[in-house]
């Protein structure tokens, strides 16, 4: 079982205790004061999260050595209430030196089918599509 607390602070601010983490979610003018993330933000940054963190540990076990990866995320909401999120785009940009392009597409595809549970709960409301950018490439 997963749990949180979330204690309100001011105007539209929650403090949410996440384990041994503090993560603040708040909305901006006039309603709150923009001092944390919107909490639909906050779920494409787990989404983020989620896949990034399969992705480096399958790389891993693959030996393949990164650079650096950044993974942006895109959503379009909803123009009525409640507005949720009804499409969703992630970009996966690695850089390394000589990657192969395989590896990386077999470690986005199993995050993205097998492993996120966040791209799972999310897959059943809205489409997720992703694109792979990649600096350093090698065939293979």
């Amino acid at each position: 079982m997963h749990s949180i607390k979330s204690t309100w602070t001011t105007k539209m601010a929650f403090d949410n205790e996440i384990g041994n983490h503090t993560v603040r979610t708040d909305t901006g003018a006039p309603l709150g004061d923009d001092t944390g993330a919107s909490p639909k933000r906050l779920l494409l940054a787990g989404l983020a999260g989620c896949s990034g963190i399969d992705i480096i540990s399958i790389l891993d076990k693959m030996r393949v050595k990164l650079d650096n990866l950044i993974i942006d995320v895109e959503a379009d909401l909803t123009d009525e209430h409640p507005k949720v999120y009804s499409h969703i785009r992630m970009t996966y940009h690695f850089s390394g030196t000589a990657i192969k392009r395989s590896k990386i597409e077999k470690a986005v595809d199993l995050s993205q089918h097998k492993y996120c549970g966040v791209s799972a709960m999310l897959r059943k409301n809205c489409p997720i599509d992703y694109e792979i950018l990649i600096e350093g490439e090698v065939e293979g």
